[in-house]
């Protein structure tokens, strides 16, 4: 049953709007801190197309399958999550690694990489670079090398999506530096194309489609094509929610790992396709406010169906921040300790069993 009563975290998380996404049998968690049944989870979520994995969770009912009360915290920024996921205010995370995220890890924020929860992929490209229509008709640009000294949009500094930026512009001989880096949200870099602030913008769906649609930009470059299988968008536990309520956060993996197969299947070359496709767009379409039938065009990010991380693709990002000045410590972390995957692999053992008992 949803339930649409608002409800405040702590001073600390003042500045976000906490309400419930779903509850199960009623009640604020049982006595037991290691029940999963009536268990009361804190979710921090931005409330975008990458949150289908959640979406479908709730939707589907496998949160309530395993007893789990999951409150969503919405957040404009995952960044914004890492302090009331140190603290243990927040239970959940989700969101991009970043330059800030590790070095909040330097500072002893002591949270864990659990699952995927979006990755570019090849054929999956659902954050492509777009340029500018005017400066395609004219043939301003043509290839990635046409950049140089133009404008190019970034959500935000030194997150996973600059360093795939990086990772483009050296397939035209480019380095980070030869372009001149404008900061605008994805909401907002529409409406940016349009009045000619920017040249150019790494764009994450649904934006690309609507900023295509809207005749102001061009999808021109896949990044997919350079930097394939980058960990875009992960899923975090706090260290308190994961050491002192190890059964919740298995029975919350359960349900996530659940989801993230049936995302993955409805996806399959990159497309909403078949009735299970239309299904998740609709699903995701309807908590993202946009018309189900635009939402259809868009290219959906890939999850992994065992909801693994890719490590490799995280140290790379890593090292981008580090050459780029970026970090506070010369000492990288442990990404085998930081990179947790237990529940995953619980999550998989749990599923297997599920599957001989018929279920």
């Amino acid at each position: 049953m949803l339930n649409l009563s608002h409800r405040h975290l702590t001073a600390a998380l003042a500045s976000v709007m906490a309400f419930p996404l779903l509850t199960a049998c009623g009640g604020d968690g049982g006595a037991d801190a290691n029940s999963c049944q009536n268990a009361h989870v804190r979710m921090g979520a931005l409330n975008s197309s990458s949150d289908a994995i959640l979406f479908i969770a709730d939707k589907k009912g496998y949160f309530a399958d395993q007893g789990l009360q999951v409150e969503s915290v919405k957040f404009d920024s995952a960044a914004k999550m890492i302090a009331p996921l140190g603290s243990g205010q927040l239970d959940i995370g989700a969101g991009a690694p970043s330059a800030g995220f590790y070095n909040a890890v330097a500072r002893g924020i002591d949270v864990r990489i659990v699952a995927d929860k979006a990755k570019l992929a090849g054929g999956y490209d659902f954050l492509p670079i777009l340029v500018r229509k005017d400066l395609v008709d004219s043939g301003k640009v043509k290839e990635i090398g046409d950049l140089k000294g133009l404008k190019v949009a970034e959500p935000a500094q030194a997150t996973a999506t600059s360093s795939m930026v990086s990772a483009v512009l050296g397939s035209g001989n480019l380095t980070y530096d030869d372009v001149s880096h404008k900061y605008v949200a994805f909401p907002q870099q529409v409406a940016a194309f349009q009045n000619g602030s920017i040249d150019a913008a790494a764009t994450i769906e649904p934006f690309a489609t609507v900023a295509e649609q809207s005749g102001a930009a061009v999808r021109m470059f896949d990044s997919t094509k350079v930097y394939d299988n980058q960990q875009i968008s992960v899923l975090l536990y706090s260290a308190k929610f994961s050491s002192e309520r190890s059964r919740v956060a298995q029975c919350f993996m359960n349900a996530y790992a659940k989801a993230a197969k049936y995302y993955h299947d409805a996806v399959q070359n990159g497309g909403w396709k078949g009735a299970q496709g239309e299904e998740v767009a609709s699903i995701v379409a309807d908590k993202i406010g946009l018309a189900p039938e635009t939402f259809g065009k868009t290219t959906p990010p890939f999850v992994s169906a065992d909801a693994s991380v890719n490590k490799e693709s995280l140290e790379r990002d890593y090292q981008f921040f580090k050459d780029q000045g970026l970090l506070e410590s010369d000492v990288q972390p442990d990404f085998s300790k930081l990179v947790d995957m237990k529940y995953v692999e619980g999550a998989g053992a749990a599923g297997q069993s599920d599957q001989a008992g018929g279920k």
